[in-house]
């Protein structure tokens, strides 16, 4: 069971990178150069340079150095985990995912009537169910894992079967039965939004099979940051290791610390505004701009300890009318993708009305590109202020 923890967000400070313009500082925007090959060793000081530009920051990373890597490969782990029923099971139990997308399908019919749509990473095939139900005149979907043998007996069982089809693979790899789709739906979204890189498929169909003017369910996405009072579980997942049994475990709090986690935040913890880091678009985006750097600030809205950033994301149908948004903020109902905590290594004491600001870059993992690196700088500006601060994270 996922810890409750015990602040309002505030309102939505918005920054989207746009190609070809500048960010705020007046740098090139994320969607400019791709991220450089290069590492120092600056993740974890104090007092770094303040000015450091949008590129600067994302181009300089500190590896975190992993276990051992030797065993079965990442990808092959990746597409087996899906042919396991309980994350399906996961999967489907959560009302406000699978809700979403039926409400966005089968509340806009019109879209669907006589389409040929692709369903893209389709699972045990719920949304293609959803899109056959909805009249979908085709319904392809592709899985790479072997519950796909399960997905076709599923729909044949609900008298799709003329309708559905299913094809086992790798997305860039197979062949469809169609030149072109009208509408591309998944459920790409992972931890953090990109974690597993998923995106990456659908980019790579929308590319190849969608229509000029097809659809895309969902179609948008927002990744948001706020400031979080957490200081009893922080003890409870940091602080546990240092003694234990009677001998110093502190060498691993550095590795924990490292890797976010992945709870349920209570609404009340937050105690800072709400920045909106990221916009992308699925249609206009491309796989480079999911290597991302954003700056981003968050303002107290009260008196407190900041122990940790957490983030959550947003996705919208605005094909749908009206528009269907599917959530993971702190305060509305739970999801299976939680949010996410990224432990601070400096504890801040800040005042109302005073300012967090920084940086925050994703990667894909060199080695393993399911995997994210996060790198998030942080300074407070106030009474009690924190110079800047670099800190790395590994989600796995």
């Amino acid at each position: 069971m996922s810890k409750q923890r015990r602040g309002p967000a505030g309102e939505s400070l918005r920054w989207v990178a746009k190609d070809g313009k500048k960010g705020p500082s007046g740098e090139p925007s994320r969607n400019g150069k791709k991220a450089k090959d290069a590492w120092t060793e600056t993740s974890g000081v104090n007092g770094g340079e303040a000015e450091e530009t949008l590129e600067e920051f994302r181009s300089n990373w500190t590896e975190i150095v992993d276990g051992d890597e030797e065993g079965p490969s990442a990808k092959d782990y990746y597409f087996n985990s899906y042919a396991h029923f309980g994350i399906h099971e996961d999967m489907l139990k959560d009302q406000v995912r699978t809700g979403a997308y039926m409400k966005s399908i089968l509340n806009n019919t019109h879209l669907f009537e006589g389409k040929t749509v692709l369903d893209v990473g389709s699972g045990t095939g719920i949304l293609c169910l959803f899109a056959a139900k909805a009249g979908a005149k085709r319904c392809i979907g592709i899985e790479c894992s072997e519950i796909a043998g399960f997905a076709t007996t599923i729909a044949q069982q609900n008298g799709y079967g003329d309708v559905i089809t299913y094809i086992q693979g790798k997305v860039e790899e197979v062949e469809l039965p169609v030149e072109k789709v009208d509408i591309i739906i998944s459920e790409w979204m992972g931890y953090f939004l990109f974690y597993e890189s998923m995106l990456d498929s659908v980019l790579y169909a929308r590319d190849r099979w969608l229509a000029d003017d097809g659809l895309i369910f969902p179609d948008h996405a927002k990744l948001y940051v706020a400031g979080l009072e957490d200081a009893e579980y922080k003890e409870e997942k940091i602080g546990f290791w240092s003694q234990l049994w009677g001998f110093d475990f502190s060498p691993m709090q550095t590795a924990v610390m490292q890797e976010p986690i992945s709870d349920i935040v209570n609404k009340a913890t937050i105690a800072t505004t709400t920045c909106c880091m990221l916009e992308v678009d699925l249609h206009k985006c491309t796989k480079e701009d999911l290597d991302f750097v954003a700056p981003y600030s968050i303002t107290a809205t009260r008196k407190d300890f900041i122990h940790a950033l957490v983030v959550w994301f947003d996705v919208t149908f605005q094909a749908c009318s009206p528009p269907v948004v599917l959530t993971t903020s702190p305060g509305k109902a739970n999801t299976h993708w939680k949010q996410s905590v990224l432990y601070l290594n400096d504890v801040l004491v800040v005042d109302e009305r005073e300012t967090v600001s920084g940086l925050l870059a994703v990667r894909k993992n060199a080695s393993n590109p399911r995997d994210l690196d996060v790198k998030l700088s942080y300074q407070l500006d106030g009474k009690n202020a924190q110079p800047l601060t670099v800190q790395s994270y590994r989600l796995r």
